[in-house]
């Protein structure tokens, strides 16, 4: 039933979703005040949008050149929308004001407060928060009103979905209703009104979608990603209070950003292009130079952000997994070109040795699990191999020994990445690599076979798969296909890991012959 969703949302990334959502809440505001629904002014609205965008982009501007950082221009925009929801739209000077140091102090913490290069609180919420304690100019969260309600939770859902971060904030609201209860018990007030109020006349929607999912200041993993939104969830309740304060909504997310730079610190890097060479019909692998030491574990993904001219509507940043293991000097990524391709992979391609790239957010659950006698299936489609070629790559090069059997599905073989790893592996550890594909005929070797992964060749191939966790990574379509095999074979949900990470886009478009 979602997979019509999931075909829209696989052709815009996270951040230009983001905006349209924020957009389409600051249009449908203005509607609803010109019927009279609500009580803003909808000219007031507008010019709150315009002087919000016009600060953040000259802030951020003069900022990144002083730091000498590179700008994004859906970054501003975002903090710019989220500020113009929840700073009450009116005329006036103070007015006015309050919106320019809102604005000016939102793009300045993000070079300001940091932290290895990367800022630590959400930039809206840090602004708000500081012109409250300061000149006392506080946010009144007028998103919260009822009539927006609808607006805020559809689109909220379908950007939750695109970046499959569900179970945080379900733990988030969870946390909220919990503690709501728990403290109108305590208050001897009225149950019902208390959740009907937190979650129609407040701005707890908003800031569970919207705020509290923002990458760079949240957890990386799962686990730490849920723990986190339960803080911020049980400090949101009106009637908390910490000795004479009550916390507002921007200062429990500002707690919560704390918790997350303790628990889960980010870093940012400035690679540098050592080498780029072709792998595969249309797979290019590039190898960076990272310039210091990257902690990170194999199979996990970062944000990398190229600025480029004549950017696209897809931008300047993406998510890639990491190819190359911890054990490896270098950072390595296998990416997929198709044609005609975005801004983004051409500028990637026109790349020249020794450019430096932005690598930021080490993030991501789909790891090896640390039970060694597990025994594993790993499933690629595409260039869904790099996660597992950088597992593989680690057991190699730390002689560890898994029971692991690996289906590579492709086209052709000339579409398959990273071979001579799986055969060390083999060779080495005992590890097995079968390759299905689709498009081939004639007399195969027993580790290749024609067609495509389907619950017979799962159980041809792993004769104790109910035994067995799969880990699964490739297109959105193929990891459906594979999930519903597995679910006719009785396999348990449990058992299966996906490699999800926010902003994926897919463009179905024939692939392109590169030439390097």
């Amino acid at each position: 039933m979602f997979e019509p969703i999931d075909r829209l949302l696989d052709k815009i990334t996270s951040y230009r979703l983001m905006l349209y959502y924020l957009a389409g809440l600051l249009l449908a505001a203005v509607v609803l005040s010109l019927a009279g629904d609500i009580q803003y002014n909808p000219l007031a609205i507008i010019a709150s949008v315009i002087v919000l965008a016009a600060t953040s982009w000259a802030v951020n501007i003069i900022f990144a050149r002083i730091f000498k950082a590179p700008t994004n221009n859906e970054s501003w925009l975002i903090t710019a929308l989220i500020l113009a929801l929840i700073i009450t739209p009116k005329f006036g000077i103070y007015n006015i004001t309050f919106l320019i140091v809102a604005a000016g102090l939102a793009m300045a913490s993000k070079y300001i407060l940091t932290i290895k290069n990367t800022h630590i609180f959400n930039p809206a919420a840090i602004a708000v928060t500081l012109t409250a304690l300061g000149p006392h100019q506080n946010a009144s969260w007028w998103i919260g009103t009822a009539v927006l309600v609808p607006f805020v939770i559809i689109g909220g859902l379908l950007l939750t979905r695109k970046i499959h971060r569900g179970p945080m904030v379900a733990s988030f609201f969870g946390a909220v209703l919990v503690a709501t209860v728990i403290y109108s018990l305590l208050g001897d007030s009225s149950i019902t009104e208390s959740l009907h109020r937190a979650l129609l006349g407040s701005p707890v929607l908003f800031l569970g979608f919207v705020m509290l999912t923002e990458p760079l200041t949240s957890p990386s993993t799962r686990n730490k990603q849920v723990w986190y939104a339960v803080l911020v969830g049980a400090l949101l309740p009106p009637q908390i209070r910490i000795l004479n304060f009550y916390p507002s909504p921007e200062f429990s997310l500002i707690i919560g950003n704390i918790f997350s730079a303790i628990v889960s610190p980010k870093i940012r890097l400035f690679p540098a292009l050592k080498s780029k060479a072709r792998i595969a019909t249309n797979v290019i692998d590039f190898t960076f130079t990272p310039g210091q030491k990257l902690a990170y574990k194999p199979g996990q993904f970062m944000e990398w952000t190229l600025p480029h001219k004549a950017v696209d509507s897809r931008g300047n940043r993406r998510y890639f997994s990491l190819a190359s293991s911890p054990t490896e000097p270098d950072l390595r990524l296998g990416i997929k070109f198709n044609k005609p391709g975005s801004s983004y992979k051409q500028a990637m391609l026109s790349l020249k040795n020794g450019v430096p790239i932005v690598a930021a957010q080490v993030a991501g659950d789909f790891t090896l699990p640390k039970d060694t006698d597990q025994k594993l299936v790993f499933i690629a489609g595409g260039i869904g191999i790099t996660p597992f070629r950088s597992m593989i790559k680690y057991l190699c090069d730390t002689n560890e020994r898994r029971d692991i059997i690996l289906i590579y599905a492709a086209r052709s073989q000339d579409e398959l990445a990273y071979q001579p790893i799986f055969e060390t592996a083999r060779q080495q550890l005992g590890i097995s690599t079968h390759y299905i594909l689709s498009s081939v005929r004639g007399k195969l070797p027993n580790f290749v076979h024609s067609g495509h992964v389907s619950a017979k060749t799962i159980q041809e191939l792993i004769p104790d798969y109910i035994e067995r966790n799969f880990y699964i990574s490739g297109s959105q379509l193929m990891v459906a296909s594979i999930q519903h095999s597995l679910a006719e074979l009785n396999v348990p949900r449990r058992h299966i890991k996906l490699d999800r990470f926010p902003g994926y886009t897919k463009v179905k478009q024939p692939p392109k012959k590169i030439v390097t």
